[in-house]
């Protein structure tokens, strides 16, 4: 099988007020080493497995954030699709997407690129289509290509096995033993849903018990992005059969989606993250910190308002606030989103005591900036975060960091000191490195914010004394009814309990 695989890979929050333009995607060339355990990777050692040829074109991904811009989108569909002309003739072509990316002019930018693609290699070509699970699936996705398949864990663990399940079922398709046929159900949702607490964890080894078996060949649930404020927003079930196994594919496929769909609706009282509001999740802190004798790491907050890696500027100062206002002791932060505070630390050294204004900067969802007395403890040039999910062999960038000891406000430096990681380079945390790099020990009688939703747990969770997920003000408002949407169909669970029974 000759085949093409390139991508455009960004995670759209319609709300947030960053753009993204053509300088934040980062592109992996043809030329360059596909990186460890990611799609692409998966896709190379697939088709080597099989003597397959696969050429790659550029995969262009970009830290979420808001809109993209239309030049900039379009710019690389273009790229893409130049790409594929070259490589032409294929006999099957995969698309790494994310699928929850707006551009402007563009709800459905997914769509738009199946939909291009289709046209540009025509009828009897097999499309296969890998995105997160955090998406949009839409009828224009399902329609342009063979077979979509959906990571099914959160956070991303499995995104090579997914890519790799995707190769063996378009080759089959490719082969004649196969004729993937999709199935779709709304499933009248919207929630964050961590999959490895019950009962997600039981619904997601069901899905894949069932792969297999009575035609199934795929089971997805996508679990949608809230904060991408589009029309065909939130939960929905996808089944991938084969239709040379089962009579009326098309049907069956639709019936099995429905099943799962509404198997996984039953489950909407649990599943989805309860985060506390600010004041309670410091307090819930602080009482956990005085309880918990004989614990071996401390209690982690999960700042999920301002997770970069859902859009958020990572700059707000809501948390850091409110912390100096109630002179909560023993508190670690990371890491605000501040280069000019970066730029003013490195330049004044480690040992110096300065007047900063930290964060603050991009509008009301970051709160407004904190005039503070601090001392720089730390300087890192180029921290990298390893990716517990990958075993450590995925590195991500955090850029230059600086570690400051915020005394308090100006004018008001009576302490408690709070450590507080600040950043060149906008990210949400991931493992533990901003904090051990700079020496700042995760022992139980500390306090730790992270800025992120649930991608730092593989890493916090196994020392945590506890968990809390919190709900400050921010772009990423945790709390669903909160989120200020508008073109949103919200006939649907948590705003209606019984979307189905009411109809």
């Amino acid at each position: 099988m000759r085949s093409f695989v390139a991508g455009i890979v960004t995670e759209t929050n319609t709300l947030s007020p960053m753009p993204t333009g053509l300088a934040d995607f980062v592109p992996t060339r043809p030329s360059d080493p596909a990186p460890k355990d990611g799609s692409l990777e998966a896709f190379e050692l697939a088709a080597a497995a099989a003597g397959d040829t696969l050429i790659r074109g550029t995969t262009s991904s970009a830290m979420p954030g808001g809109v993209t811009v239309r030049s900039a989108y379009e710019t690389m569909r273009t790229r893409l699709l130049e790409e594929l002309e070259a490589a032409m003739p294929v006999d099957a072509v995969f698309l790494p997407l994310h699928g929850a990316m707006v551009a402007e002019g563009y709800d459905d930018a997914e769509g738009d690129i199946i939909t291009h693609v289709r046209e540009r290699v025509g009828p009897d070509v097999k499309i296969g289509v890998h995105i997160d699970l955090h998406c949009h699936l839409t009828d224009a996705m399902l329609d342009g290509c063979d077979a979509l398949v959906i990571y099914k864990e959160y956070p991303h663990t499995d995104m090579a096995d997914r890519a790799t399940e995707l190769y063996t079922m378009i080759a089959d398709a490719h082969a004649g033993r196969t004729r993937p046929t999709m199935g779709l159900f709304d499933c009248r949702f919207m929630g964050i849903m961590p999959t490895n607490p019950q009962p997600m964890r039981g619904f997601v080894d069901a899905m894949m018990a069932a792969e297999g078996s009575d035609g199934i060949l795929s089971l997805s649930l996508g679990h949608g992005f809230p904060w991408g404020d589009v029309p065909d927003s939130g939960a929905r079930m996808l089944a991938v059969v084969d239709g040379l196994q089962v009579e009326n594919g098309e049907a069956y496929a639709a019936q099995v989606a429905e099943d799962w769909g509404r198997r996984f609706f039953a489950l909407r009282h649990d599943v989805a993250v309860k985060p506390l509001t600010m004041d309670d999740a410091l307090d819930r802190a602080v009482q956990v910190r005085s309880e918990a004798r004989g614990a071996s790491g401390p209690v982690v907050i999960a700042d999920q308002a301002d997770n970069a890696g859902a859009g958020a500027a990572s700059d707000s100062t809501f948390v850091l606030r409110r912390i100096l206002e109630h002179k909560i002791e023993g508190c670690a932060l990371a890491m605000t989103w501040d280069p000019i505070v970066v730029h003013v630390a490195k330049a004044a050294g480690v040992g110096a005591r300065l007047q900063v204004r930290l964060g603050g900067k991009m509008g009301p969802t970051s709160g407004d900036p904190l005039d503070l007395d601090v001392t720089v403890a730390g300087v890192e040039d180029d921290l990298v975060q390893l990716w517990p999910q990958t075993d450590g062999k995925l590195p991500s960038p955090a850029g230059d960091c600086v570690h400051l000891v915020v005394h308090g406000f100006v004018g008001d430096a009576a302490g408690p000191d709070v450590d507080v990681i600040v950043t060149s380079r906008r990210g949400q945390v991931l493992g533990l490195e901003p904090f051990t790099a700079f020496g700042i020990d995760l022992t139980p009688d500390r306090i730790v914010i992270v800025k992120s939703t649930q991608h730092f747990h593989a890493a916090f969770g196994p020392i945590a004394s506890e968990v809390i997920y919190m709900a400050a003000p921010g772009a990423v408002a945790p709390l669903m009814t909160s989120i200020p949407l508008e073109r949103a169909d919200l006939h649907k669970f948590p705003w209606v309990d019984d979307p189905f029974g009411d109809a």
